[in-house]
């Protein structure tokens, strides 16, 4: 399959309700609103091709590039290409997938962990926190948590909304996962009262870290 056909097949799943759905959230109009299960399902069909995936990317067409996620191999990626993908991100849901199927996956994560948190560009440290996270959550061998407290509480309350979201994780990931910090996390959060009134669907747990990490940790029996 070419970019050319993948574009057109993505054109005709495109449906309103999706496109303005995307738009809302942030999506811009290089985008045809496809739903995540039809893009699944093209991308099942393609299998991996690096190749089309690089140049479904560089569209910029946020259908394409979740498309292009999802059949690229990270393995394949240098850093400059990872961090010239990363600068191009416009879509928050896009960054998402982005940090989900490529960065994590990528046996430079960790490097590229350091050197994001240290970038301007807000798509960037949005994936540098989203790894911060993660290694808070699996292995935080070598990171000061109280240091990092600190930091956040005194970044997070003026970093942009696409940055603060994955603050927001290392905040709560370190209540969660890690007793002793537990006490500092929950009044760190309700202190700064990030996400206090977030609307969650019926069933869903708030991203507010004092509400997030109590209940994390009730479901953990921690």
């Amino acid at each position: 399959m070419t970019a050319k056909e993948a574009l057109a097949e993505l054109k005709i799943l495109g449906n309103e309700k999706t496109y303005a759905v995307n738009t809302k959230a942030g999506a811009g109009k290089n985008q045809f609103g496809v739903k995540t299960g039809d893009i699944r399902n093209l991308a099942k069909k393609i299998k991996t091709n690096h190749a089309l995936g690089q140049e479904l990317w560089k569209t910029g067409n946020a259908d394409a590039q979740f498309l292009a996620l999802l059949i690229i191999k990270p393995k394949d990626l240098s850093l400059k290409e990872l961090d010239d993908m990363v600068e191009t991100i416009s879509f928050s849901h896009v960054a998402d997938w982005f940090n989900s199927y490529i960065v994590k996956e990528h046996a430079e994560k960790e490097n590229l962990r350091v050197k994001w948190l240290r970038s301007k560009n807000k798509w960037a440290l949005r994936s540098g926190w989203s790894l911060m996270a993660g290694k808070i959550a699996r292995d935080a061998d070598g990171l000061d948590l109280e240091a990092l407290l600190k930091q956040l509480q005194k970044e997070m309350p003026k970093a942009v909304p696409e940055v603060q979201w994955t603050m927001n994780f290392a905040l709560a990931y370190i209540g969660i996962h890690h007793p002793s910090f537990r006490k500092q996390a929950l009044a760190l959060g309700e202190a700064m009262g990030i996400y206090r009134d977030y609307p969650v669907s019926k069933g869903c747990t708030s991203p507010f870290a004092p509400i997030w990490i109590n209940e994390m940790v009730r479901r953990q029996g921690k």
